[in-house]
């Protein structure tokens, strides 16, 4: 039954009238009546009596028209849903992210979005890059922030990434340290310091870049939140490298000191969502935001002296 029918039905029934239906509907009077007679034709049974002046409902169009309505009503609920969810003026946004991504980047994005869409529900889950690709494709969350030190890491058949930004690594350095104030430099001038990483084995963390140096990076301490790492620097006790997207969680009593193009270590930060599957209108403005956001320096730009 094609609903354009009930709507016809529906305002012939008001107004008791085809001609008075064709004038509000834009319709000629025997068009009105076509579209009556087929309606009529299928559901077979008479829906209004042709009068000499109008027509009026048959029982079996007065048992119709509510239900016409209800129909009608609904449709036009359903279209308005659905317009919200284009124009974003209802809907959810959940997106996953790494830590250091989430120290200054996606809050910048999702602060913007929330301001720009604030009827839009939105939700944040952190966690390492490979647990986000696996909420992203069973359809826990709809965007994930991931990030590799290998180009093209996530191209395959279920993901579609889209690089984001390159996140260089800095040294952390307490203030009062020898190198602090150097524009740059190299990892081999801190070959002889006792480190901080997240494990005792170089290879597996960021201090593999001292192995590509020429040195083993001697480690101290070996503890994995940033926030501890970044403790046990500024109280003197070694440095340690952290990406410059947590640079904005880093202590004002750190210096954070870029180093030499050669032994830099970057990552290649990505937004990913799954192939082949259409980019919720959400998904696609919250892109928008972190694009901004990082192209402004929320990716926690630092200089030479630190911050």
């Amino acid at each position: 039954m094609d609903m354009a029918w009930l709507d016809v039905f529906r305002t012939v029934a008001h107004l008791g009238s085809f001609t008075a239906a064709g004038e509000r509907l834009g319709f000629t009077q025997s068009a009105i009546s076509r579209q009556i007679a087929t309606l009529e034709g299928e559901l077979g049974t008479p829906l209004f009596d042709r009068l000499a002046r109008g027509v009026r409902l048959t029982e079996h169009g007065r048992a119709l028209l509510p239900h016409a309505e209800a129909m009608l009503d609904r449709l036009d609920t359903t279209r308005r849903d659905l317009a919200a969810l284009t124009e974003l003026t209802a809907g959810h946004l959940r997106v996953g992210a790494f830590d250091s991504a989430n120290a200054a980047l996606v809050p910048g994005a999702l602060a913007a979005f929330r301001a720009a869409h604030p009827h839009v529900e939105t939700s944040l889950t952190e966690g390492l890059s490979a647990h986000l690709l696996d909420l992203l494709a069973d359809g826990t969350i709809d965007l994930a922030v991931v990030a590799s030190y290998e180009q093209d890491a996530y191209d395959g058949e279920q993901f579609e990434p889209r690089l984001l930004l390159e996140d260089p690594v800095l040294v952390a350095l307490p203030s009062g340290h020898r190198l602090a104030g150097r524009r740059s430099l190299r990892l081999a001038e801190l070959a002889d310091e006792p480190w901080i990483a997240a494990r005792r084995h170089a290879e597996s963390t960021l201090l593999a870049a001292c192995l590509r140096s020429g040195f083993r990076p001697r480690i101290e301490y070996a503890v994995g939140a940033w926030t501890a790492k970044l403790g046990l620097v500024a109280a003197g006790l070694g440095p340690t490298l952290i990406p410059a997207l947590a640079a904005r969680a880093a202590r004002p009593d750190l210096a954070l000191v870029p180093l030499h193009p050669d032994d830099t270590p970057v990552r290649h930060v990505y937004t990913v969502t799954r192939r082949g599957r259409r980019v919720p209108p959400a998904v696609a403005a919250f892109t928008g935001f972190l694009q901004e956001t990082a192209g402004r320096g929320g990716a926690g730009t630092v200089t030479a002296s630190g911050r």
